[in-house]
């Protein structure tokens, strides 16, 4: 998240943690191009009007160099101008200022759908069933009861589901560089995630040396 209201950016940031994401915060534009230069982030919670460069200049930068990673744009600002810009740089999806937190949650969990090409709010795997909306998980009309960070891997694997995800890529998906996480923390959560998908859900493989794939059976 780029934003340089403070206390704006300490509740989304609690909020979306709360749903089970992995986030970040940097409050100036320059600060949030050098971040993600070094992290493979999935979605940039991206407000316009920023103390440094404005965001629309974060966004042509971050798609000049290649950078895929959505963008949600916030602006107080209600111009039509301001739009077609943004959406033509680039940007996937435009909020205005003030908004409710319960829209933002819902355009977060929309583009989380759209970037692992499924638009569905619900995604079934072999016997597993995934409510993105509800954060619901059952395996075989079990329910399944995930703690945040297993929601975290699961979601992340889900959305690549037959798919190797990277270590490094899981990680930064599951845990912000503020958290204090030990060295064998994504290993923990990937175990306890098995063990709850067992006996009859997908299994998560590992791949020695590279990172994890869910059996899309």
């Amino acid at each position: 998240m780029v934003e340089d209201d403070a206390a704006l950016a300490r509740g989304v940031v609690s909020l979306l943690r709360a749903a089970g994401h992995a986030v970040d915060h940097v409050g100036c534009g320059e600060d949030a191009l050098s971040v993600l230069s070094n992290e493979p982030y999935s979605l940039v919670i991206l407000d316009v009007g920023l103390p440094d460069i404005d965001g629309f200049e974060v966004l042509a930068r971050l798609r000049a160099r290649g950078d895929q990673a959505q963008v949600l744009m916030l602006t107080a600002r209600d111009g039509l101008d301001d739009r077609v810009r943004g959406l033509d740089l680039g940007a996937d999806d435009y909020l205005r200022k003030p908004f409710q937190v319960e829209e933002l949650e819902a355009r977060v969990r929309a583009l989380g759908r759209r970037r692992g090409g499924d638009a569905a709010p619900e995604v079934r795997i072999g016997t597993m069933t995934i409510n993105r909306s509800t954060g619901r998980v059952e395996v075989a009309g079990r329910p399944v009861e995930l703690r945040r960070r297993e929601w975290s891997v699961l979601e992340a694997l889900a959305s690549r589901a037959g798919q190797i995800v990277g270590r490094e890529t899981l990680q930064a998906e599951v845990f912000g560089f503020d958290d204090p996480v030990g060295s064998n923390a994504l290993e923990v959560n990937v175990t306890r995630l098995r063990s709850k998908l067992a006996p009859d859900g997908p299994a998560i493989r590992t791949v020695r040396g590279v990172g994890y794939m869910l059996d899309r059976d």
